[in-house]
């Protein structure tokens, strides 16, 4: 599940977003490969959550290109794109009182639509991504009577149903205590190295997105300020410039993961 060629799986070239008169992104150029962890990390108001809806294709750019695959964003037709790309909202739309399996199981949906018939392959599909997720044995309980880790496992296994190259994932461990979210993000990082999908993360914690991904891109003020691997975010200069407060870096004696703190 690669991309196709040399190509960039996303390229944005001099990319505005503006709602009414208040920009929220402006002059975004970068290059998105496929097989990466990408966290957005940033300030809250950075543009993290607004980058990763146009990446979603929920609002066009005000200005400037998005490119999918070497294609221009906008010409990829509805269907097709959702078999592309898995995109995971901040908050969860309200499951209804629908058990775990009927939710994974809307991940399906792309590839036959809502009359179409779900045969063996989906089936197959729906159950190995409840495997991939540990979430087989609440198979027949409703998602709503579940914990928040839980919840977010089964919201997982269904992007993991639809099968799509890249996910795009706002802030999913937000709601969650700290071993759900080394449980989720390890997930997340699991599927990327062993299945070849691409991530696409905004996160708040740096320790976290340094110790899960593979590429950090760096908003602040809605501006790029830098996209490099975690040991380049990693320094005291560069957490300032992202935070605006006075940071320091140590590393972990046991792990020897690098941890930014602020002075």
């Amino acid at each position: 599940m690669q991309a196709s060629g040399d190509h960039p799986l996303y390229t944005l070239r001099n990319v505005d977003f503006d709602i009414g008169d208040k920009p929220l992104l402006h002059d975004i150029s970068l290059d998105i490969r496929a097989g990466q962890v990408v966290g957005l990390i940033g300030h809250n108001g950075s543009g993290k959550t607004s980058l990763i809806r146009l990446l979603a294709r929920l609002h066009p750019p005000t200005r400037g290109t998005i490119h999918f695959d070497g294609e221009p964003l906008a010409s990829w037709p509805h269907r097709r794109f959702a078999q592309q790309v898995a995109h995971l909202p901040q908050y969860t739309p309200q499951t209804d009182g629908l058990l775990v399996r009927e939710l994974v199981s809307l991940g399906r949906y792309p590839w036959h639509g809502a009359l179409g018939r779900f045969g063996d392959d989906d089936h197959r599909r729906v159950d190995e991504a409840m495997t991939w997720t540990d979430v087989a044995y609440y198979a027949n309980r409703p998602v709503d009577s579940l914990s928040g880790g839980e919840r977010q496992r089964v919201w997982l296994a269904m992007l993991i149903a639809q099968n799509s190259r890249c996910v795009l994932l706002d802030e999913p461990t937000s709601a969650l205590d700290i071993s759900h979210q080394l449980e989720v993000l390890g997930l997340v990082r699991k599927l990327c190295d062993e299945r070849g999908m691409t991530a696409i993360i905004v996160l708040h914690d740096v320790n976290m997105a340094t110790r899960f991904c593979t590429q950090l891109i760096s908003l602040r003020g809605g501006k790029l300020l830098m996209q490099t691997d975690p040991a380049g975010t990693m320094r005291a200069e560069v957490l300032e410039a992202i935070y605006g407060v006075p940071m320091g870096v140590m590393t972990d004696a046991v792990s020897g993961h690098l941890i930014g703190f602020p002075r």
